[in-house]
């Protein structure tokens, strides 16, 4: 690993965007150093899909994955600010797009992979919650979305919540996560009554959901792209089709994201 990826991958660790290294599967030689590694920056939503798609690309390409997970507002600033990603992969097209026209990423390599969807949670312990107006509640406190200042999941949150006429009421209960995930922990720890997540986080032990009306909130359109600063351009490229081939989509339907052609 080059000595820039090596310092990018430290300052994850300090900051706001956290790495995961592709484990090699049980009885198998972890991938050897001399083998191409990519880089790949994703929006933390993606954070179950794409540890399950990356070991099989692993296997069938002969090379090494790093995963980093955060927001997608953040990491797009990392990128354009020269962090050493090869693929970024984010969860509102509009910031893929915004890297585009300032030529952070390549021109041809933007595409869509997949549509998100927002769901209300609860700990299954807990009543569930099957509307927005429910947040209301006196029992309902503190209620956890995705920082809509930079991640598109709390951006749908905070649209949805407008668009029923609740924004201001809920909004006093509001904990704020730095991305989905923290959300998804903020539920899981106790520390709020409800959260509004990603269907793709939500589907975890001792979480219950009620999906969010669609109308309510703009089309989560997410793409992918590679970046000019890239190691391995070809295969960036060869991830992304991966990510949207017949190995990947299974796995991305099954976290209950919408794929290209059914949007």
């Amino acid at each position: 690993m080059s000595r820039g990826r090596i310092l990018f991958l430290a300052l994850c660790l300090a900051g706001l965007i956290s790495p995961a290294r592709i484990p090699a599967p049980a009885g198998q030689v972890a991938p050897s150093t001399s083998r191409p590694e990519l880089i790949v920056a994703a929006a933390a939503d993606l954070a179950f899909a794409l540890r399950e798609i990356a070991p099989l690309f692993e296997r069938e390409h002969q090379a090494k994955v790093t995963l980093t997970f955060g927001s997608t507002g953040q990491l797009a600033q990392q990128i354009q600010q020269g962090a050493p990603v090869d693929v970024f992969f984010a969860a509102n097209v509009a910031f893929v797009e915004g890297l585009r026209a300032r030529g952070a990423v390549f021109f041809d390599s933007v595409e869509p992979y997949a549509q998100g969807q927002i769901v209300l949670a609860v700990q299954g312990g807990r009543p569930p919650v099957s509307s927005l107006r429910e947040l209301t509640r006196e029992n309902v406190k503190r209620v956890a979305i995705a920082n809509p200042a930079h991640a598109p999941y709390g951006m749908a949150a905070r649209e949805a919540m407008t668009s029923a006429g609740l924004w201001y009421q809920i909004q006093p209960k509001l904990v704020y996560g730095e991305n989905i995930r923290q959300a998804l922990q903020f539920l899981q720890t106790g520390n709020v009554d409800a959260a509004i997540l990603a269907l793709s986080v939500a589907q975890v032990p001792d979480v219950r959901y009620t999906q969010i009306d669609r109308n309510l909130y703009k089309p989560i359109i997410q793409a992918a792209a590679v970046t000019r600063r890239s190691q391995h351009p070809d295969l960036a490229r060869t991830f992304i089709r991966f990510v949207n081939g017949p190995q990947g989509q299974p796995i991305m339907k099954r976290f209950g994201f919408i794929l290209p052609g059914e949007f």
